[in-house]
């Protein structure tokens, strides 16, 4: 969720692509990106479809689709393609992101990292502009790996049991 001054800036940068190449300045377009913008962290597109709806605002699946594509084209949303899912982020002003995923539950976490943003940063590129990157880090989470020691414990009580007898 983004303060209002962010918000209008926000919608300044949207203004001026599609005045800049002429394109409509549609309700539906401000609407989407206004519930985007009402977000706090990642979102999928069904969730940001049932925000319309709370508001009252129905727009068409493409409608969606094709604002969504816009405002990751313009950088105000980052598309994430987690492990069986797709979601989006609104854009901040620091767009460095790193995520640690498991591969078990799907879960995603937003992770800081500051030796790994200083390595980028210092980092020399030949021929390229970094703007901001995005990080994934897959492994197994603590609620999983629990579960998988328990599941592993209770097979090896079982079999030593039958063991035994």
């Amino acid at each position: 969720m983004v303060n209002d001054a962010r918000k209008e800036k926000i919608r300044e940068t949207l203004t001026n692509y599609l005045v800049g190449n002429n394109y409509r300045k549609t309700p539906e377009r401000y609407a989407i990106l206004d519930a985007v913008c009402d977000f706090k962290g990642h979102f999928t597109l069904d969730a940001l479809e049932e925000l319309l709806e709370t508001r009252n605002f129905r727009v068409s699946k493409a409608t969606l689709y094709n604002a969504m594509k816009l405002f990751i084209k313009l950088r105000l949303v980052v598309r994430h393609r987690f492990i069986g899912q797709t979601k989006y982020e609104l854009c901040h002003d620091d767009d460095d992101h790193i995520h640690q995923v498991c591969t078990l539950c799907g879960k995603e976490t937003e992770i800081s990292a500051p030796e790994v943003k200083q390595a980028i940063e210092q980092t020399r590129y030949k021929r390229f502009r970094k703007d901001g990157f995005t990080l994934y880090i897959y492994g197994v989470c603590s609620s999983c790996q629990s579960r998988l020691t328990r599941k592993t414990n209770k097979k090896k009580s079982k079999n030593n049991n039958t063991q035994k007898e």
